[in-house]
């Protein structure tokens, strides 16, 4: 028989690892508004500035900050999603850890799709903050 107390604590626990993804998910969409605004302000100040491109190349170094940032907000999101998926019984096999209730072991979490650099260069990512490097770039070079 199960006891609702338990079945009360783990839907608590699971409630505060959602809330967790959900402002590491939040944390992620803003970055990716300023760095695009950013960009953008970067951009206009050399059209305006008489074509200085000191102002395109001092844009990659925001963008690289934001990447690797939302890297870490993403890596951290997908932590916290293996945490849940264990906590509420959906990962099977070898895969699965075993978590206390209210424990939130960030630290089991880091081989594979929570690898830090697998997350920076994921599909998610990966083609905003590369595509504005390869416009700086290539504005650099072309004009």
């Amino acid at each position: 028989m199960v006891d609702n107390q338990d079945v009360n604590k783990q839907i608590k626990h699971l409630e505060f690892i959602q809330s967790v993804v959900t402002r590491m998910n939040a944390n992620s969409f803003q970055l990716k508004g300023w760095a695009i605004t950013i960009f953008a302000a970067l951009l206009a100040i050399y059209a305006g500035s008489g074509e200085n491109k000191m102002f395109l190349a001092v844009a990659i170094i925001p963008s690289l900050l934001f990447w690797f940032l939302d890297a870490y907000y993403l890596q951290q999101e997908r932590k916290f999603r293996g945490i849940y998926n264990d906590v509420a019984g959906l990962t099977n096999g070898e895969n699965k850890k075993e978590v206390r209730l209210f424990e939130m072991p960030l630290q089991h979490y880091r081989q594979g799709k929570y690898c830090y650099w697998r997350v920076f260069f994921s599909i998610t990512i990966l083609p905003l903050y590369a595509l504005m490097i390869v416009l700086v770039v290539l504005g650099i070079v072309c004009l």
